[in-house]
């Protein structure tokens, strides 16, 4: 399928997305938004879709975020209800999704990253919330996963700014999971892709239902006593039982998702 805003590329139980618009550093607008959207629904439905990278065309941006000129010409309409790019509100999403940072995340661009359990940036990249500076604030997430991501006093001095952080000083913050030279940050997003498929998909996606869901909760004592609905699939799938056969017959598991 052909898709305008975007090229969507599939390699074994790997979904690689790449936004596509770098004459305008890969912003986004509501088009855009749905139309990726719609390539997340698939990724979410297909069981021959383990894991999801995202990234930007060009050497320059990741994504600057929302695209203003549409918005001052008065054509901007609401995203729909999956937000920028498809997934800073996707909230039910068990798979695990690698953002590969390559320039420029800034806006929506940046909430994109934050909406990814993982950030893979080059050295080039640049990290910023800047809704302030144009009258705005950023409603797709960064200004609750971000603090909820590293220490809430680094967070505000984000937010309350605008100020760009580099991907270094992303990395010592903590909300980037690796640094690595200009260039390299989708070879090293597919690096820990295929780490996370040498897991049990089923055991994968409970780690990360329950991570997250049990953040929710006031009291640790409640998070560990949960049993959530992906973790009872897993306990309840051949996978569970074939992990640790595998292990006893000293050989490679064979994940059937099942």
């Amino acid at each position: 399928m052909a898709h305008q805003y975007c090229t969507v590329q599939d390699e074994g139980r790997l979904r690689i997305v790449t936004l596509n618009r770098p004459e305008v550093l890969n912003a986004l607008h509501a088009d855009a938004n749905d139309e990726l959207s719609t390539v997340w629904d698939e990724f979410a439905a297909r069981d021959d879709l383990w894991v999801g990278i995202v990234t930007g065309a060009g050497a320059r941006a990741f994504s600057a975020g929302n695209d203003l000129k549409v918005q001052a010409a008065g054509k901007r309409r609401p995203n729909g209800p999956n937000g920028f790019a498809g997934l800073s509100h996707r909230f039910d999403l068990d798979k695990p999704l690698i953002a590969a940072v390559n320039g420029v995340a800034m806006g929506g661009g940046f909430e994109t990253a934050l909406a990814c359990d993982i950030i893979i940036a080059a050295e080039n990249a640049v990290f910023a919330l800047p809704e302030p500076r144009v009258g705005l604030i950023a409603g797709g997430g960064g200004v609750h996963r971000l603090p909820r991501t590293i220490p809430v006093k680094k967070a505000m001095g984000m937010i309350l700014t605008g100020r760009r952080v580099p991907a270094r000083e992303g990395f010592e913050l903590g909300f980037v999971t690796e640094v690595v030279p200009e260039g390299q940050a989708l070879e090293t997003a597919k690096r820990w892709a295929g780490m996370i498929l040498e897991c049990s998909p089923k055991a994968v996606r409970a780690s990360k239902q329950a991570s997250y869901r049990g953040l929710d909760e006031q009291k640790l004592q409640t998070a560990m006593r949960t049993v959530y609905p992906a973790q009872q699939e897993n306990i309840d799938s051949q996978d569970y039982i074939e992990g640790p056969k595998a292990f006893a017959e000293k050989r490679r598991p064979n994940w059937r998702n099942k």
